[in-house]
């Protein structure tokens, strides 16, 4: 059985990264979080590189 990486919005990412919708927006302009983008266009982050981003921004020294 395989399992489906979870895509998030920019707001979800935002708000688990405690980060404005647009600084989301700007980093994956960058290329620091990669995406997914829908037919329709829209941005989506896998959840497991926003939150271990989030670990290592909120809780430096930890490992994934």
């Amino acid at each position: 059985m395989t399992t489906r990486e979870r895509y998030l919005t920019t707001g979800q990412a935002a708000a688990i990264l405690h980060v404005s919708p647009k600084t989301v927006s700007a980093w994956a302009k960058q290329g620091r979080l990669p995406i997914l983008r829908t037919l329709g266009g829209h941005r989506r982050f896998p959840e497991g590189l926003v939150r271990e981003l989030e670990r290592a921004m909120h809780h430096p020294g930890t490992r994934a």
